[in-house]
């Protein structure tokens, strides 16, 4: 070890953002193991100083000073310790400097390990840190591999999996596909961080919308709820602070081109973006689109909604194993019930 060791230390230290003083107390803190395992010093109570100058080790061995001497790896006589410092008196510890004269070898092998360690261990850190501050985020990565139904993302300096329960149903995802996919949870674990991604939560419809949409980013039109079945169909509902502003027509774009990319990224699903209203039965009705709802009947206590729609909208508005219904009564909340007739009083036109 030298000044030169040090000083690279200390530039190692401020690219990787650890302080200087941590590397260098785990290097002595290893260094005690190290001297202990080659040097038979198993029972002895030794310290290990790094000069932070000049970079030179010295090991000390601490003992007990005692009257009578019955074991002396750890214990010195008192007579023995006041030949080196006439103050000591029984029961002081006397350090004595032992260290070996091939040690400065082994030494540098062993920081250079807790080194390579630390530094592995602080870029974990900073990854798990980066990447939970960001869960309920989207991120855009590449497929590395696929083993055993579970897809590894490449995200710059991390890795993340992709589990097929949490893919779009029935898409085939191939080593070199860039994705985009949601950060369902970041977990910190002894082998770094595990980031685990999601294409099929509702969230990632929520986070595609405000990419492709500036009003949503910038807060004139709100997302007010998802309610989503992956691969299948998404509801969506908007809202407009300004009632100038047309919240649908906002996240379809021009000709579509809006959606469309969201749509390209889904998959293919099926998308039906709802316009939010304060008022509930308004809410309920505009969610079955596509289908025409002539009456919503509400009751408060159970939070159902009673819909009557034409005859011929009835199989629209229940839609393909009941998803329209389902999927509406997600979106806004309340229970549905729907059937076909004629209005019984005032209704939703």
């Amino acid at each position: 070890m030298n000044s030169e060791f040090i000083t690279a230390l200390e530039d190692l230290g401020r690219e990787k953002g650890i302080d200087k003083e941590i590397l260098l107390g785990a290097i002595e803190a290893a260094l005690i193991a190290a001297y202990r395992r080659d040097f038979g010093g198993s029972s002895q109570n030794v310290s290990v100083h790094m000069d932070r100058q000049s970079g030179e080790i010295h090991v000390y061995a601490k003992k007990l000073i005692v009257e009578n001497v019955q074991d002396p790896r750890s214990e010195v006589s008192l007579e023995e310790a006041r030949a080196v410092d006439p103050t000591l008196g029984p029961g002081d510890i006397l350090e004595q400097e032992v260290t070996p004269r091939n040690f400065g070898r082994i030494a540098a092998q062993t920081a250079k390990q807790v080194v390579f360690q630390r530094i592995r261990e602080a870029e974990r850190g900073m990854i798990f840190e980066e990447f939970q501050s960001r869960e309920g985020d989207i991120v855009t990565g590449e497929v590395h591999r696929v083993e055993h139904r579970v897809t590894y993302v490449e995200l710059g300096r991390a890795e993340a999996t992709l589990a097929v329960s949490e893919q779009i149903p029935g898409e085939v995802l191939v080593p070199g596909q860039r994705i985009k996919a949601y950060i369902l949870e970041v977990r910190r674990t002894p082998r770094g961080p595990q980031i685990q991604l999601s294409r099929s939560h509702p969230g990632l419809v929520k986070r595609l919308f405000e990419l492709e949409v500036p009003e949503i980013h910038d807060g004139t039109v709100e997302l007010k709820g998802v309610a989503r079945e992956a691969g299948s169909r998404s509801k969506v509902a908007v809202w407009a602070r300004d009632e100038r502003v047309d919240p649908v027509g906002a996240c379809v774009g021009p000709k579509g081109q809006r959606v469309q990319a969201i749509v390209a990224e889904l998959r293919g699903e099926k998308l039906d973006i709802i316009r939010w209203d304060p008022h509930v039965d308004i809410f309920v009705a505009n969610a079955l689109s596509p289908a025409r709802v002539v009456e919503v009947t509400l009751d408060e206590d159970e939070k159902a909604a009673r819909i009557l729609v034409p005859e011929q909208q009835l199989s629209l508005a229940i839609g393909k194993e009941g998803q329209n219904a389902r999927l509406a009564a997600r979106l806004t909340g309340w229970k549905i019930d729907i059937r076909s007739g004629a209005p019984l009083g005032a209704g939703v036109k």
